[in-house]
């Protein structure tokens, strides 16, 4: 039973991975952040901290081992980055999709884990809450740095979108005038909860495993 509860993990652990590189190739392109500006950036960086956190959780506490969350985060990034590769095949800018910046909130959650000696509800509690805190203000330097999102997404319509929903210019600060304290701290509320859930499905599969 034991391959077969580790080949349970490992399932678990790369579907989490790869549906968290499918929101941000869906959702995370230069027409999204055009279409609602910060308005995006905000429900962006809530899901994205949220997803790193239920798989960070799960792969560190099924290891045991300070350092998984950041390996988790890690293998976000590459798979996020080979998805780059394949919209550059199809004559997009190598910039068109804007990876998020995991690694640094994921090393966060490790450090809190790693201090707290293991602990795993410190490192829900301190850990979640460090993600979701600092995972807009990463987020936020990363786009200061790509080129600008109008200018791209107009001369790089999605393909999946019809005519009518071509990007128009935004009203920016129309919603609220701080998109990363709003972020941050939703973020930090909501990524708690599901840092547990990531907490408690890995009991769960441990449990059903030896059922």
């Amino acid at each position: 039973m034991v391959w077969l509860r580790r080949t349970t993990h490992y399932l678990f652990i790369v579907v989490v991975a790869v549906n968290s590189t499918l929101l941000t190739i869906n959702a995370g392109d230069y027409i999204f952040y055009t279409d609602w500006v910060w308005t995006s950036f905000v429900v962006f960086s809530i899901l994205q901290s949220t997803m790193l956190a239920v798989g960070a959780i799960y792969y560190m506490l099924f290891t045991g081992v300070p350092g998984t969350a950041t390996y988790y985060a890690t293998i976000m990034t590459i798979y996020t980055w080979v998805a780059k590769g394949a919209w550059f095949a199809l004559g997009y800018p190598y910039d068109f999709v804007v990876v998020p910046v995991w690694i640094p909130s994921a090393m966060l959650l490790d450090l809190s884990y790693w201090a707290t000696r293991r602990n795993k509800h410190a490192a829900i509690l301190i850990g979640g809450s460090l993600v979701g805190l600092s995972f807009p203000l990463f987020n936020m330097v990363n786009l200061l740095l790509v080129r600008d999102p109008l200018e791209v997404a107009f001369k790089y319509p999605r393909p999946t979108l019809p005519a009518y929903m071509t990007p128009i210019e935004p009203q920016v600060g129309k919603f609220y005038n701080s998109p990363v304290a709003l972020g941050s701290g939703a973020g930090a509320v909501l990524t708690v909860p599901i840092a547990a859930l990531g907490a408690k499905l890995n009991t769960w599969t441990y449990r059903w495993m030896a059922a």
